[in-house]
């Protein structure tokens, strides 16, 4: 008889860890101690915290801060009871979230955090988003999203900073998503979501003062093969209006190389949006975006060009594939007409994409011009990145060239 290999999937793991974890840093007097409980929910009337880890067979635990102080130096961690996904309420939930529910729905909150002077949405899978997007109301934020990359948004996990009204749980439950996570959702709006069984809906109310985290840090911790422990302030970007652009300017051989002219209105929130959006992305990485939306995210690579390629290419398939699924209701790779392939083609041709008029942003330097130069190629009008390069003055020459705006952020927004 052939073994149900899916059974790793639906087994809720029991766990040996504690109830309670204590971290403490420093000896006598200096000694400070932050005080973790484990969290837990009750499903189908089992007790139960994350039902596995990273994958089944990882037991895996969620404790939230609830007591402690940690000041180091001059900087402060956020304080204790100050709860976001580590302590949510699970209002529907067929099965208990794993490792990675929580910590995408972590991610998406870690973007969130500097989108909250109006309704936006980003959609999270494996630790990155698969869109992003602000808009006038919720359900335009989490179309556009969802639309930037509607195949990788399969499975992934939705998080929005406004109640999901009716119109939005509609068009959430047409799709199929692990996570809606929300502040609030609106009369109705639960009954809907309800015919999807497995679908763990997560309240989280304090995402409504989502602001008071835009600056805080934590202690950041990763374990190292041998047991080791590499602990590291969280990262907080200094980029978060246009006000704290800085110049785009290099000195070669003795003479200054200065951008040629500084972004409009419109493109300067695109590079703020942009850049608040690479937070939350693995490095190296590269994106772009345009009207308050991401274009292609290039994520976890090597090399610098290479990402910027890789990030245009998924913004022609993208493209391709949101205009055969608008037309005819299905992916473009599943499009049988060869004659209608090819006018859909050539319209993404037309538009680059979607990259004409968008903007770049990276979030390292770029060693060499040749990075640049894959956006500028495409149309893009604009680049925020943190400078800082040997070679800055080539990619400010190449903006020059192409009539692009540049400006630097002086901080690398590497996430490992």
């Amino acid at each position: 008889m052939a073994e149900d290999f899916k059974k790793a999937y639906r087994t809720v793991m029991d766990d040996s860890f504690p109830e309670r974890m204590e971290i403490a840093f420093g000896e006598g007097s200096s000694r400070q101690v932050l005080v973790y409980e484990k969290a837990s929910w009750v499903v189908e009337g089992v007790r139960k915290g994350l039902r596995y880890g990273e994958n089944p067979g990882q037991e895996a635990a969620l404790y939230r801060l609830v007591n402690g102080n940690l000041v180091l130096g001059e900087v402060e961690s956020i304080e204790p009871g100050a709860h976001l996904a580590s302590d949510v309420a699970l209002l529907q939930s067929g099965k208990h979230p794993g490792k990675t529910n929580l910590t995408d729905v972590d991610n998406a909150l870690n973007i969130l955090r500097y989108l909250h002077d109006r309704p936006a949405s980003v959609i999270v899978k494996h630790n990155n988003p698969c869109g992003a997007a602000i808009g006038a109301s919720i359900l335009e934020a989490y179309e556009k999203a969802y639309f930037a990359d509607r195949i990788a948004a399969f499975g992934g996990a939705v998080v929005v900073n406004r109640p999901v009204d009716r119109e939005t749980a509609e068009a959430i439950v047409t799709r199929y998503c692990e996570v809606v996570a929300a502040p609030a959702f609106e009369a109705g709006a639960m009954g809907i979501l309800a015919r999807r069984k497995n679908l763990r809906v997560m309240q989280i109310g304090a995402i409504e003062n989502l602001q008071r985290w835009a600056g805080q840090r934590v202690i950041d911790f990763k374990s190292l093969i041998d047991g080791g422990l590499v602990a590291q302030w969280s990262y907080v970007p200094q980029t978060r209006s246009a006000a704290d652009f800085k110049p785009a300017v290099a000195t070669h051989q003795g003479r200054e190389v200065r951008i040629g002219r500084e972004p409009t209105a419109e493109e300067a929130s695109d590079l703020v949006f942009g850049w608040l959006v690479e937070s939350g992305i693995t490095s190296n990485s590269v994106i772009y975006v345009r009207d308050g939306v991401t274009v292609g995210i290039g994520t976890g690579e090597q090399d610098r060009v290479g990402v910027a390629e890789i990030a245009r290419d998924k913004a022609y398939r993208k493209r391709a594939d949101r205009l055969c699924f608008e037309r005819h209701g299905k992916p473009f790779n599943l499009l049988d007409d060869g004659a209608e392939k090819e006018r859909i083609e050539e319209a993404v041709r037309e538009v680059k994409g979607g990259l004409k008029g968008a903007r770049m942003v990276s979030d390292a330097f770029f060693p060499f011009r040749d990075g640049v130069d894959v956006g500028l190629s495409e149309g893009v009008t604009a680049v925020i990145q943190p400078g800082g390069s040997e070679r800055d003055f080539e990619s400010i020459e190449a903006c020059n060239e192409a009539g692009a705006a540049m400006v630097f952020t002086g901080q690398r927004s590497f996430k490992h």
